[in-house]
């Protein structure tokens, strides 16, 4: 998906160049130039609050960049693709650029990686005959800085220029593209860089026109019989995703490029769409993303790679109210741009927990402001029908201090809301109550929801 905004990714275990012996990680974009979106500031405090330690910009925003200073961060920063045209035909224009970008905010933002342009075969085919030559610039710019060996330089493609590309073993790159592609591969491999590529389910099978099944996108289980079956190589594929990422695999050996790693750029579902989009739902979005975040961090890797990483980045953290177009392209989010969830992950089994399951650090209390007596009224419902466990109020509790209705009423209105699960409409108590990413525990009195965030 060609994006035309500040984005920035974000990565849960330890980043590496896909091997055999090394984790994946999962990624995560957000938007951050529209006004309902989060300030960098905000951004940043979000990734610091729940340990995230990889980020990924689609820019080389100056704020963010210095929001995530002395942060210990590994940051990925990007050349958008209005200024590829330049880089790519001159040297110096690349060298200022990382000059700008790069070298002015290392070492204290710890940036590892440029992703240059993207999608630029598919989104701008004018600025193709210069994209590996701004590669090479920018790796240049790199070495002379003595910064080559701590950055790596890549850029995204769609998988839209892989063709033919079931059964896999057949798939093969655009052969228009190949005056491109071939020196650039050669350039990510001697390098020690990785192909980037981003992958869509939700758009390979809404545009199957049936050809193929949902369950197979979503990653769900299917009976041996409803595998599909690569007939050169006989390996089994069980989902849509392993499929696409074997054919770009098989497209880069038809080319004589077998050992360049793939990282996955986007990958996500949208939780919202019109009546066109009839599967564009929560429901469908939960069960994507929860078992593309399973299969990534469990290293499962692909049929023709077992075990090799592919990590992955999901589209999108935030949800864009005000992004154009078409309903599904305002909800690819799992988190609301005020950080409530749109949905909770189901990720029990995945090893690692993705952020979003701040849902398990997501909280109920008391709004600022609030009429005490509607409180009071809303805290006895909470420990009388509401059937909430109230005990740890009592004198001599751990959440008895400090004895006022504010403090009571904010524990029994999120005890309430964990024990429904979350669900919407749980944490309102006739408006006095609000949700919060913010842990109320205080002293010993532990409120429920409390979650450690595990890497």
């Amino acid at each position: 998906m060609a994006v035309n905004m500040i984005l920035l990714l974000f990565f849960l275990t330890v980043s590496a160049v896909s091997a055999a012996d090394e984790d994946a990680f999962i990624g995560v974009n957000i938007g951050t130039d529209l006004s309902d979106m989060p300030s960098p500031t905000q951004a940043g405090a979000l990734l610091k609050a729940q340990n995230i330690r990889h980020v990924r910009l689609y820019d080389a925003d100056r704020a963010m960049l210095l929001a995530l200073a002395n942060t210990g961060i590994q940051v990925t920063v990007s050349i958008p693709n209005e200024q590829l045209l330049g880089i790519g035909q001159s040297n110096a224009t690349a060298a200022n650029w990382v000059a700008r970008n790069v070298i002015a905010h290392v070492p204290a933002t710890n940036i590892t990686a440029i992703a240059v342009g993207s999608e630029v075969l598919t989104v701008l085919p004018n600025a193709g005959p210069v994209l590996v030559s701004a590669l090479k610039f920018i790796h240049s710019a790199l070495v002379a800085a003595n910064l080559d060996g701590q950055i790596k330089v890549s850029t995204p493609h769609s998988s839209s220029i892989i063709l033919d590309s079931f059964p896999p073993s057949q798939a093969f790159f655009n052969r228009s593209w190949d005056p491109v592609m071939v020196p650039l591969l050669k350039f990510l491999q001697s390098s020690g860089s990785y192909f980037m590529l981003n992958v869509y389910p939700y758009y390979d099978f809404m545009q199957s026109n049936g050809v193929i099944p949902l369950d197979y996108a979503l990653f769900r289980p299917l009976p041996p019989n409803k595998e599909a079956v690569d007939a050169n190589t006989l390996l089994h594929y069980t989902n849509v995703f392993d499929a696409v990422v074997d054919a770009a695999y098989f497209a880069m050996s038809y080319l004589n490029f077998t050992n360049v790693p793939i990282i996955v750029l986007e990958s996500g579902w949208p939780s919202k769409g019109d009546s066109t989009e009839p599967d564009a739902t929560v429901e469908n979005a939960n069960t994507y993303n929860s078992n593309l975040i399973r299969h990534v961090l469990n290293n499962t890797g692909t049929p023709k790679h077992p075990g090799i990483a592919v990590s992955t980045y999901i589209y999108e953290l935030y949800n864009e109210d005000l992004r154009p177009g078409s309903v599904s392209e305002k909800n690819w989010g799992l988190f609301n741009a005020n950080g409530v969830p749109v949905y909770i992950l189901h990720l029990i089994g995945a090893g690692t927990v993705l952020a979003n399951d701040t849902t398990n650090q997501t909280f109920c209390v008391a709004k600022e402001g609030s009429d005490k007596k509607m409180l009071q009224a809303a805290l006895d419902w909470a420990c009388g029908p509401g059937k909430v466990d109230c005990s740890s109020l009592l004198q001599g509790q751990p959440c008895y201090d400090p004895d006022n209705v504010i403090s009571h009423s904010t524990y029994a209105f999120n005890a309430y809301f964990q024990q429904m699960g979350k669900s919407p409409g749980t944490c309102d108590f006739k408006g006095v109550a609000t949700i919060t990413t913010t842990d109320p525990s205080h002293g010993s009195c532990i409120f429920p929801g409390r979650y450690a965030l595990k890497l």
